[in-house]
Parts: C-alpha cells; sequence; structure tokens
C-alpha cells in the first residue's frame, strides 16, 4: 500500500486497508482539491489498482464496493473535465495523428532526446523508476477495449496486443523484457515497487490510460490514446535505445528499445489503418473522442517531460520526496 499525500489519498488508502467507513471524500473534498496533484492522482491510482493486482491485504471484492467506486466517480469526474478543459478540441481524429508524425524542430523538451545526448546514470535510472508504473502494466488496460471493438478495430487491436504480450511467449512479454530492463539498471523489478517514488506527473500518465480503458463511453478516448503511444514510440525508443548504448546499461536495457523500434513502426499503421479507421467506419461519431485521447495523452506526456527535465536541469532528483537514486552505476 502507498504512503498517502494528503486527505484524499489517506482516506481511500485507509477505507482499502480497513473498509469502507465514515470520512471517505465527497464531492466537496474532490472539488477543493488540484486534480492532476499527487493526492487526487494517488487516489485515484490506488482505486484503479482494484481492477489490476491489487494490494497487499486488501480483499478482492473492495474491487466493486459502491462507496469506494462512488469516490472514483468523483475523482474521475474532476480529472476528466481537466483534461477536457486542458486540451483543444475541433480537430479530427486524422488531424491529432497527423501531427503526431512530424517530430518538432525544437527538441529542448524531449527526455529522449536529452537521455540520448546528456542524460547521466541516475537520471536515466529515475525515467526507468518512473515508467516502470506504466511499462509493467503495459497493454493491460488496452485489452478492456476489445470486447467494445468488432471487425477490422477488434482484429487490428488484437493483434498488436499479441505482440505485446509476447506472441505466445512469456519470457518476451513487453512488460516481462522492460523487468529484464530494469535489472540491468539494479532497479527492483516488482510490480509497483516504485509507486511511492513517482510524482503526480508520472502518476496522471498511468491514471488515463486506466480511465479511457474502464469506461466504454471513452472507448474512442482509449484508442486515441494507444494510437498516439504507437505512433511515437518508434523514434523515442530509437533515441532510448542509443542511450542505454552509451551509458553501458546492459543487452536487456538496450534491447527493450531496440525491440520497439521496428515493432511498433509496423504497429503505427495497423493501429492508424485497421483499429482507428475501423472503429470510425463502425461508429464515425466517435472521431472527436478519438481526437481528444490522443491530445491528452499528448498533454500529461508533456507535463512529465517538463518536470523531469526541469529537476535535472537544477540537478535534482524528480522523484517524489526523500526518493532520490544514486547517480553511481549499482554494478
Amino acid at each position: 500500500m502507498p504512503t498517502p499525500r494528503g486527505p484524499l489519498s489517506h482516506a481511500v488508502i485507509t477505507a482499502l486497508a480497513d473498509g469502507p467507513g465514515e470520512g471517505l471524500p465527497d464531492t466537496s473534498a474532490v472539488d477543493a482539491a488540484d486534480p492532476y496533484g499527487d493526492d487526487a492522482q494517488l487516489a485515484l491510482y490506488a482505486l484503479y489498482e482494484q481492477h489490476y493486482r491489487g494490494f497487499d491485504g486488501v480483499p478482492d471484492e473492495l474491487e466493486w464496493d459502491p462507496a469506494l467506486l462512488a469516490v472514483r466517480r468523483e475523482l474521475e469526474r474532476s480529472f476528466l473535465a481537466a483534461l477536457r478543459a486542458d486540451t483543444p478540441g475541433g480537430r479530427t481524429a486524422e488531424q491529432a495523428l497527423d501531427e503526431l508524425l512530424v517530430e518538432p524542430v525544437d527538441q529542448t523538451g524531449s527526455v529522449s532526446h536529452h537521455l540520448a545526448g546528456e542524460g547521466e546514470s541516475w537520471q536515466m535510472r529515475e525515467y526507468v523508476m518512473l515508467r516502470s508504473l506504466y511499462h509493467l502494466k503495459e497493454a493491460d488496460p488496452h485489452l478492456w477495449v476489445v470486447p467494445r471493438l468488432r471487425g477490422r478495430a477488434k482484429a487490428g487491436m488484437v493483434a498488436i496486443e499479441y505482440d505485446e504480450f509476447g506472441a505466445g511467449r512469456a519470457d518476451r512479454i513487453h512488460s516481462q523484457l522492460f523487468a529484464d530492463l530494469m535489472d540491468d539498471l539494479g532497479l527492483n523489478t516488482d510490480y509497483g515497487h516504485y509507486l511511492d517514488a513517482a510524482p503526480a506527473e508520472a502518476l496522471v500518465t498511468v491514471n488515463l490510460m486506466s480511465l479511457f480503458g474502464l469506461h466504454r463511453a471513452l472507448r474512442g478516448a482509449l484508442v486515441g490514446h494507444f494510437a498516439a503511444v504507437e505512433i511515437t514510440s518508434s523514434p523515442g525508443s530509437r533515441r532510448l535505445a542509443a542511450a542505454m548504448r552509451r551509458l553501458e546499461a546492459g543487452p536487456a536495457a538496450e534491447h527493450f528499445y531496440a525491440e520497439h523500434v521496428e515493432a511498433d513502426a509496423v504497429h503505427e499503421q495497423v493501429v492508424r489503418h485497421e483499429v482507428v479507421a475501423g472503429l470510425l467506419a463502425d461508429e464515425p461519431f466517435l472521431d472527436a473522442d478519438v481526437a481528444f485521447g490522443a491530445d491528452a495523452t499528448g498533454f500529461v506526456e508533456d507535463r512529465l517531460a517538463r518536470h523531469l527535465l526541469a529537476a535535472w536541469e537544477e540537478g535534482r532528483s524528480a522523484l517524489y520526496e526523500g526518493h532520490a537514486v544514486s547517480a553511481a552505476r549499482p554494478r
């Protein structure tokens, strides 16, 4: 169980540990909190985790506890309203996805460019620690959309997910490849181990895909999120593979990103021409939702990048309070 970061997360974590009772947050408490802040995002992350692997000591039946679901609904309402207010509207899915194909000339805000060119070992380790919350889940939340698709969209989605889950080989599951990467860096590979080290900006990136994945009404946004991840992955992975090589991080560390250079170049084509196109052929009214999902993904990723680079430029840790890692190579 994570350490609370304020009244919302304290109330949620206490309810998970002891059972729901008095003192759960209401609408006014949620409205008073920053929807992107540490307290609200950790509370939401803890509630979402009940739909993944859960926490030690928390009964499985709390996944669908009405009182906890009511709190989650309020946190999601606040989070989704903030995302809609902070992402551009009025664009088609094609416009939003086309924009992702062109990398900006100014790369000063790019974490992968920084790590490839001048990043230090301790910065790479921090990056991997924070990304572990995402990559040790990786494709899991995207599977929730499969029953909500049909025809081309479903077939294309399952084809990509089959690759993500190792094409039938447990040692090739992408979350396992990321765990192997972490091992090369001397990091703990346990699922969720670095939750307490993750600042809100990192929690938001994981909560976004859980939010979209768990709601059928947001299936278009989930497809937009998935498309944005696949389209932007290949060039970023190429730079991160180069960074691992430059820092002599180890073969498994380099392999994870090298694998994504080729795989995601193929996935990009499938997701655009089969998943997105298939979905919009079946449900054209979801076009704006797909664009929103892609734009929201870029928005939260940019927030995380700004947080990381601002901290590193000042020579300080980007991890949550008191979790800085040593710059020395562990082995």
